[in-house]
């Protein structure tokens, strides 16, 4: 019985059922859960250390900690949700030159990643 304990809790952890995470964050109108099941769907770990994702710790890319403390994004942007949102959505769209790739998020995506990222 203890094996498909632990299954259970291994598949709502990888679904993003985390329930410290608020269904709705204010400033984004985002699904902090949500974002946090398409971080995780989309690689971003890969690059980012991202708090709350299994296996996020990666150096590639700026760690995404704190983000919602920073005042700016990408470098250039006010951090504003409405930018990180435009950044997660389309990055080449506001620097061509980045190495950040276009993960194929749309607009409610980048909204509850945008809701994930400030929630924590």
């Amino acid at each position: 019985m203890v094996a498909p304990l632990r299954c259970l809790i291994l598949f709502a952890g990888l679904a993003g059922c985390d329930p410290r995470l608020p269904e709705h964050e204010g400033s984004t109108g985002g699904n902090p859960k949500h974002g946090k099941a398409l971080i995780s769907e989309l690689g971003c770990g890969s690059c980012h250390t991202i708090k709350g994702i299994p296996g996020a710790n990666a150096t590639v890319a700026p760690s995404l900690e704190d983000v919602k403390k920073r005042v700016y994004l990408a470098g250039r942007l006010q951090n504003t949700p409405e930018n990180l949102q435009k950044w997660i959505a389309n990055p080449r769209a506001i620097d061509p030159k980045t190495a950040m790739p276009q993960v194929g998020v749309d607009e409610a995506g980048a909204r509850d990643i945008a809701a994930y990222l400030y929630a924590r």
